[in-house]
This record gives C-alpha cells, structure tokens and sequence, in this order.
C-alpha cells in the first residue's frame, strides 16, 4: 500500500497537475488529495469518455492528464480511446480500478468486466500494468508510462487493485471554481424566414475566428468535412469518430490555453449522445469557451434519418446547466450575437437551427488526423512533439 501523496507528487514533478474522471471507492485517497490542493486540478466527468477526450484536449494543448475510472466505466470510454486518442495520437495515464479482479470477492455487476479487463486493454492497444504498492514502484511504473507515451502518442494503464493506497480524508469538499450558477433565462434571436445551411453557419464562424487567437474544433461528420472543404486553416481541428467528443476535448484544451478563444462546433445528434458534457461545461467551461451547435435536425452524413432534436431546446439544457450565457434561434445572427458578448464567467452556448441538406461531392480531408494535430500544434506556438508520428503502428 502506498499514500496517494507519493504518487501524485512524483507525476507531479513530471508536470501532470490535472486529473479528470468518475469516483470509484478504490480512487477516493486519490481523488481527496487531490481535491484538497488548489494547486492541482480535478474535474468531475458526467462519464468516462468525456473524462478522456478532455485529457485529450489537454494533451492537444501541450500537457498531460490523469483519467482516473472503475473498470465498468471502460465500456463508456471504447469509442474516444479507439477513435480519438489512438487517431491523433494524445497521450494520457490511464488509472483504472480493477473491480471483480478474480480470485477477490466483489459485486455481481463486476462478475464479467473485471476477468476481461486486462484483455480489453489489450484489445485497446493500451499497455498497462499493475497500479504500484510499494513506494520504490513508483518512480519506475512512471518512468516506462512516459517513456511509453512520449515514443507514441498514445496512452497507457495503470490497473489498480482493492487496497492499493491508503485512506485519506476529505477535509473540506471543493466545488468546481466556475460561478455560472444563477437564473438565466435563453436569450431568443430572431426568427429567419429560410433556415440557413450550414454552409452559411461554418462561414460566419470562419469570418468571426481569425487565425491568430481562435482555435475551432468541428464535430465529426460533415461538419467537419464542411468546414475543411470552406477554408482549410491551421487553427481547425476535424473530428473523426468519437461523436459527442468535441465539447469535451476543446474544454481540456481551452482550460490549458485561456489566451486562445476556443469554438466548439456542435451538431444536434453529438449533442444528444453526450448531453451530460452540458453540465460538464456549465460547472467547469471557461469564458474564453464557446460553443455552438448547429442543429439541422437529422443525422445528416447517414442518410439524412430524423434525430429528436425538435424535442429539445439545447439553449435551455445550457441556461439549466449554469453556462455564462445561452442563446437560440433561426438567423445568423445568433451566432454574431454570440461572440459580440462575453459572459463575466462561464463558457457561452448558441443554438442556431439550420437546414438539412449536404452539397454534392463534399470532400474528405487529405489532412491525416496527426497531420491537423501536428499543424494545431505547431500554430498555436508549443513545437514538434516528441512522439511519434506514425498512426496505425502497434506498441
């Protein structure tokens, strides 16, 4: 057994002060150190997977996090540590509790993950190892975690057992910093007599984000492809895969880069995957955040089949969810009106509705996924990584 103070000091000294995740009991010495440090930063995750890709944000933005989980959480982690961080190669330490570990007795719900954890990290292409006991562990299970991310990219596990750090009390509980919390009610643009494309919505976003302080991140699908296809700059990122991810992963990077205003561009079926990551941003979004979704309705890039965002106001999830300012409507002036303001604190919401529909012959990008994350690298001033480039190669 060993005291959560030793590790996190000696990650510490490595330059990891952020951790992101979901409690498990196994993870509670860790997750009270750190809370009680205002020196080191804790977000609390509605689910692991937006736990991941805003350590991977972080990643994108220079630095390396902590993504602590329970065993069972892996399921809700798959799709951004298959197709978000092994795609653009952003590394990041895994700490996974390894509840029904064989031969320990635990809950019938772990009967099942915990004998296969080990091979679904395996399957993952994620090297782990066991989480360490003894102080002298510690130095050396860090050394070959980044000696193994920093060579590719990519993260690596460390597989904790029941009883592996000693308790330690929660003195005083912390709240996320952000203020957002007040009534605020949603702020209604006018009505557009045709809805616009969203050809026209990622134009007016192009126009409002100059290269030089703006990075854009797009969801996947075609509005990524879309706004390649308009104007390939280097402060863009396209998504590919990892659906619902692109809140998260630009909050890890905005929280890293506050000089930089940070554009989140939605869609409605993302959103609606991963309506938890509202909540998410309303406690912990930072101002120089925004995040606007364009909601056509559909899922465009698979056939055009409906989604329920009719049912929804997305702008009102945003009030409700404490972000600093949330507006919705039909006109482009929704989104001019978004980033004419700034909120006192929070990030900024606007929902703009547009129309289905898609141009002929919309191209794929030719950029590879870690040639866009090179050249974001590269643009917003933080050099060559020290990790390999090369995508699809096994550890």
């Amino acid at each position: 057994m060993i005291e959560a103070k030793d590790f996190i000091e000696a990650a510490r000294a490595r330059g990891i002060d952020r951790y992101a995740g979901v409690p498990c009991s196994y993870l509670t010495p860790f997750i009270n150190y750190v809370l009680q440090d205002p020196t080191l930063h804790y977000l609390s995750a509605a689910n692991e997977g937006d736990a991941v890709a805003v350590n991977a944000g972080v990643a994108l933005a220079g630095g390396v996090g902590i993504t602590m989980m329970q065993n069972s959480g892996l399921g809700n982690a798959v799709s951004p540590l298959t197709s978000l961080t092994w795609t653009f190669g952003l590394p990041q330490l895994l700490i996974v509790t390894w509840r029904g570990q064989p031969g320990v007795a635990d809950e019938p719900q772990h009967a099942l993950m915990g004998p296969i954890t080990p091979q679904l990290l395996d399957l993952m292409e994620i090297p782990w190892e066991l989480f360490p006991t003894e102080r002298g562990q510690i130095e050396p299970a860090l050394e070959r975690a980044f000696a193994y991310m920093s060579s590719t990219g990519r993260p690596y596990a460390l597989l904790m057992q029941k009883g592996s750090v000693a308790p330690v009390a929660l003195a005083r509980a912390l709240t996320p910093s952000s203020s957002n919390r007040h009534d605020m009610s949603v702020r209604h643009e006018p009505v557009a007599q045709t809805l616009p494309a969203r050809r026209e919505a990622l134009e007016r976003v192009i126009a409002l984000t100059p290269v030089e302080k703006n990075v854009v991140f797009a969801s996947t699908g075609f509005c990524g492809r879309e706004l390649y296809a308009l104007d390939d700059r280097p402060n863009q990122l396209y998504m590919v895969g990892s659906m619902g991810c692109v809140t998260p992963l630009a909050l890890g990077f905005a929280l890293m880069r506050p000089d930089l205003r940070v554009v989140a561009v939605d869609g409605d079926g993302a959103a609606l995957m991963r309506m938890g990551v509202f909540a998410t941003l309303g406690s912990y979004g930072p101002r120089n955040l925004l995040h606007i979704l364009l909601d056509n309705g559909v899922h465009d890039s698979t056939g055009g089949q409906h989604s329920v965002s009719p049912n929804v106001s997305f702008a009102g999830v945003a009030a409700a969810c404490g972000y600093g300012e949330a507006r919705e409507g039909s006109a482009l002036s929704v989104v001019d009106a978004l980033f004419a303001q700034t909120a006192s604190a929070g990030c900024r919401f606007a929902g703009l509705n547009i129309r289905p529909g898609t141009p002929d012959g919309l191209p794929r990008p030719t950029v590879t996924p870690v040639q866009v994350r090179d050249r974001l690298q590269r643009h917003i001033g933080i050099g060559a990584r020290h990790f390999s480039t090369t995508t699809g190669a096994k550890p």
